[in-house]
Formats: C-alpha cells, sequence, structure tokens
C-alpha cells in the first residue's frame, strides 16, 4: 500500500496585495505526495485500494479518457500492490497512443477502448461484456474515483490542514468527489470554494448529495464558473502565460486543466477584494502535472 498521510508540504504565497488585506494564502502540495500518483488521485482510491487488499483475486476496473490522470494514478498504485487492473478508455484507439496511456499500458493496465457514444451510455451490461469477464470478480471505480468511497478518501484530504483556522478551502471541480471530501472532512465554520473546469457542469448539488449522502443545505459551500478557459481541457494564452509567471514568482509548477485554472481564480478574486481581511486561504493543489504532456514543449518553462 502507498504512503498515504506522510507529511504534505504547505506552502505560503506571498504577495504585496494579500499582504495589504492582511491574507495569508497557502497552498497544499499534495502534487508533492509522488512522482506518479501525486494530488488527490491517492486519497480518491484509498478506500477502493483497502478492499482490494482484502479482496486479493479481484481485478480493478475503471473509466477514463485519453489524457486521464485517474487511470495513470491507479494503473501505478495497481501495479505496486500487484493488482490487475483494466482501464475501458473514452474514444476509438489513436495510432500513438498518448503519453498517459502508454504510461498505463507499462504499468500494466489493460487498456479497452469504447467509442464516445458507447463510453456516454454509461450501459453496464455493455461494459461487462466489453471486459469479458464477470462483474462479481470486479472492483468498478467510477472515472474520476466519482463515488462515496472516492469522496470518503478525499475527505482525508482535510486531516492534513489542521494546524492553521483556515476560513476557505479551495479546490478545482471536475467530477466533485474532492469537493464533497472537503465538505465531509471540513470544520462547521470552514467555506469550500469550488472552482469549476466543467464548461456548463449544472448538476453539482446532487452530485454533493450522492457522494456525501446529505443535501446542500448547512454544507457552506460556493461554486465558481467564471474560470473554467473554454470548459474540460481547453486553455487560452492568457492561462498559459500565468501559468509561466506562477513558475517564476513562486516556483509553483501546475497543470493547465485544473490546478492552474482555480489558482488563477483564487488570484482574481483576490484582487477583487472577495475575501474578508483576515481570512486564511488553503489552496488544494489536485497534482496532474502528466497532462501538461499534450501541450508543446515549449509552451512551459517547467
Amino acid at each position: 500500500m502507498l504512503p498515504i498521510l506522510s507529511h504534505i508540504p504547505v506552502q505560503q504565497i506571498n504577495n504585496p496585495s494579500f499582504i495589504l488585506q492582511n491574507i495569508e494564502v497557502d497552498l497544499l502540495r499534495l502534487d508533492m505526495i509522488h512522482p506518479i500518483v501525486s494530488g488527490n488521485k491517492l486519497f480518491k482510491l484509498h478506500y477502493f485500494l483497502e478492499e482490494a487488499k482484502l479482496k486479493p483475486n479481484k481485478i480493478i476496473t475503471t473509466f477514463g479518457g485519453a489524457y486521464s490522470n485517474h487511470l495513470v494514478a491507479t494503473a501505478f498504485a495497481c501495479k505496486q500492490m500487484g493488482i490487475e487492473c483494466i482501464g475501458i478508455v473514452r474514444g476509438e484507439k489513436a495510432s500513438n497512443l498518448s503519453p498517459t496511456l502508454t504510461q498505463c499500458e507499462q504499468y500494466g493496465m489493460q487498456l479497452i477502448f469504447v467509442s464516445r457514444k458507447e463510453y456516454a451510455s454509461n450501459d453496464t451490461i455493455f461494459f461487462r461484456k466489453k471486459i469479458k469477464i464477470n462483474a462479481d470478480d470486479c472492483i468498478i471505480i467510477p472515472e474520476g474515483g466519482y463515488h462515496p468511497l472516492g469522496a470518503k478518501g478525499a475527505s482525508l484530504i482535510m486531516n492534513t490542514l489542521t494546524e492553521k483556522g483556515y476560513t476557505h478551502i479551495c479546490t478545482p471541480v471536475g467530477t466533485a468527489t474532492t469537493l464533497a471530501g472537503l465538505l465531509m472532512g471540513k470544520k462547521e465554520n470552514q467555506q469550500v470554494l469550488g472552482f469549476n473546469v466543467l464548461k456548463g457542469l449544472n448538476d453539482i448539488a446532487e452530485r454533493i448529495t450522492f457522494l456525501t449522502g446529505k443535501n446542500k443545505d448547512g454544507l457552506n459551500y460556493k461554486i465558481l464558473y467564471d474560470y473554467h478557459f473554454g470548459g474540460y481541457a481547453k486553455k487560452t494564452n492568457e492561462l498559459i502565460s500565468f501559468m509561466n509567471l506562477l513558475w517564476n514568482t513562486h516556483q509553483i509548477a501546475t497543470d493547465f486543466v485544473y490546478t492552474a485554472k482555480m489558482i488563477f481564480g483564487v488570484f482574481d478574486l483576490l484582487e477583487k477584494k472577495y475575501f474578508l481581511p483576515d481570512s486564511k486561504i488553503a489552496i488544494i493543489h489536485t497534482g496532474g502535472l502528466q497532462g501538461n504532456n499534450s501541450l508543446p514543449k515549449d509552451a512551459l518553462i517547467f
């Protein structure tokens, strides 16, 4: 089993504007947990892997796209634990596999490609036929760990943020699994801000209910919809420039799919004086830097 709750660095982000507002901003460096299974991925996998330890003959089956951080993290974790694993990949097989899928195969994951239409149907019977094994022999992990067990694992992130009385916890939102976990683990007086990276994701409240078993009343969170830069895995020159500036000024490497968009949003809100003076803000770096491999080689300076 991979270590999950060893010491995780917290980096203070110093900026004259933040200091003038008497606001503290810290970055929880989940990207530094592990060179492969970085960020929130290992947390979301934690309880699925615990189940696999108890059922050693089970095959882990999970889902994702060609640049899925979740797939490669699952593949590596299974390799380390000696667990057979299958990845159902959205889209037809390309002549040249993405760097992400190449890594998955190197770690021993069997890849099965399905059309986007078939993938979107979420037809369990179809997938059972595709993997050609009895579903009773599988531990199914939904895409991105989107499951109450994934949220339960993500709630462990809050155990690393106990030293300061943070008023706000900031996270990017994709499937909302990490968001749900933070809501499960936070203190009553803390607010979680979720920065949506998907265009048109309008069912977050329903997702939170599914993942936590609670409705949104009293959970104290807010979703910011203005920082997706065009949608999932979309980018602009402004975002790429911001990523390079963040590296130059703070030596923080980010990915363009999740973390860069969130930190851009936090900085923008700080400049607009969204937060009250004396606020203490924790930003969750959710890792996933391997996604940058899809960018031109000269796009980033780190």
